[in-house]
């Protein structure tokens, strides 16, 4: 590897660094001490939470921009480096800025692989390192076993509503919900939020849906099909479609299975399994279980979402009730995706709630309209039912924009509009 390369790459990042204007995620903190894995799906953000701690900590006087190794490893010039190149990164930097001990950024790492045996190393030696990645395979086993508990893993997912209504300067003080000028903003932004998701560098595109099918189609050719040798990427584009469809109901693998030979593909049951869990893998979808199916079924039925509503409604023309549900369960993932013990479920027994928080007794409906009374019924009845069985510390309905409390029994119910349960 040719070391003026390496030097110019270390410089252009430092100039990055230091012109880079961005909207402050005050959601992800990280310490001064610590080491990070960053991962989650393409353009989430993970590379400018990266570049935030550089700005802030320098902002701070901790270190200067000469302390910073900054590594993008998806620069066509280091593409083809391999773990045992990689010590000539301190070497270059070395050279240029001398023997001090820098704080080493490694974005989209994933690329390199062996990575985690040589940013071990770097950890071993006292070095600060934060490293990228948009594969959940950085979350196996294997790489947590070699990584040793000396990183802090941390899921970055795009914007949520709130930092939304912070990149368009609305900022929520104390009584804001009696400000008719800001509530009206609010809703306003709450509409294009719910179309077209939380990728900051759509917020202010003209043609958004544009932009999110070329980011779609990055995830599926670059992410799923190249990375894992897929040769059919018809199947792929099906399964990825249909997936959309059934967003809010239960699909099996053997359902998927059959939809896919009904279109004049051949595909075992094995390889649906694997396409999906690359879907999983490129953080394009993930799923939930039925809390209360056996373990064969928690693994064959499940229900799938996607992990920005934008990149759903790519696939949909309407389909609010879809965008609703898929919005709540992102919510819920996000709140409790870095925290040890809850797991969010659907519930179906003779009773159908589409999300359960067991250990924090939470059941949650998506319903966009409550106006009928057959709607309402159901709804209220469903998380009643389910109250008797499995007592309930909160129960909520989360709407398009109606709100009232009600009780059901000794359960008390909220029902409350899609932006202001996103805000609490």
């Amino acid at each position: 590897m040719d070391k003026q390369i390496i030097k110019r790459i270390i410089t252009e990042r430092h100039q990055e660094v230091r012109v880079r204007q961005l909207t402050l995620r005050s959601h992800h903190v990280f310490e001064n001490k610590m080491n990070y894995v960053l991962v989650g799906i393409r353009r989430a953000g993970k590379s400018c939470l990266m570049i935030q701690d550089m700005q802030q900590q320098i902002a701070q006087g901790l270190i200067t921009l000469e302390d910073c190794l900054y590594v993008n490893f998806e620069d066509e010039r280091i593409r083809d480096m391999e773990a045992s190149e990689l010590g000539i990164w301190l070497d270059c930097y070395a050279e240029m800025f001398g023997t001090r001990k820098p704080y080493i950024y490694l974005d989209e790492i994933q690329i390199i692989d062996g990575w985690e045996h040589y940013v071990r190393r770097l950890a071993d030696q006292q070095y600060r390192v934060m490293v990228t990645g948009s594969n959940a395979k950085m979350l196996s086993s294997e790489i947590a076993t070699t990584l040793g508990g000396r990183f802090v893993i941390r899921e970055v997912w795009p914007f949520s509503f709130e930092e939304y209504l912070n990149y368009h300067d609305i900022s929520l003080e104390s009584n804001w919900l009696y400000t008719p000028n800001i509530l009206h903003q609010v809703a306003h932004l709450m509409d294009s939020y719910f179309s077209y998701g939380g990728f900051a560098e759509n917020f202010n595109l003209t043609d958004k849906r544009e932009w999110l099918n070329s980011l779609y189609q990055k995830i599926l050719l670059g992410d799923i099909v190249a990375r894992n040798g897929i040769r059919n990427t018809r199947v792929i584009r099906l399964l990825a479609k249909k997936i959309a469809e059934c967003v809010t109901q239960p699909v099996s693998l053997s359902r998927l299975q059959n939809i896919v030979k009904s279109t004049g593909d051949s595909v075992s049951l094995a390889s649906v399994k694997d396409y999906l869990q690359h879907f999983e893998d490129s953080y394009l979808t993930f799923s939930l279980s039925n809390f209360v199916s056996p373990i064969s079924e928690k693994e064959t039925i499940k229900k799938r979402y996607f992990t920005d509503n934008g990149l759903l409604n790519n696939f949909l023309f309407g389909g609010e009730e879809k965008l609703l549900e898929n919005l709540c369960a992102i919510h819920l993932l996000r709140q409790l995706s870095n925290s040890d013990e809850p797991r969010v479920y659907y519930y179906n027994r003779n009773i159908e709630v589409d999300f359960y928080v067991p250990e924090i007794d939470l059941a949650v409906q998506a319903s966009w309209d409550m106006t009928s009374f057959e709607t309402r019924e159901r709804e209220l009845g469903a998380l009643a039912a389910l109250h008797r069985i499995r007592p309930l510390r909160q129960a909520v309905i989360v709407t398009r924009d109606q709100e009232e409390h009600c009780q059901m029994g000794t359960l008390p119910i909220e029902v409350v509009p899609i932006w202001k349960w996103l805000l609490q």
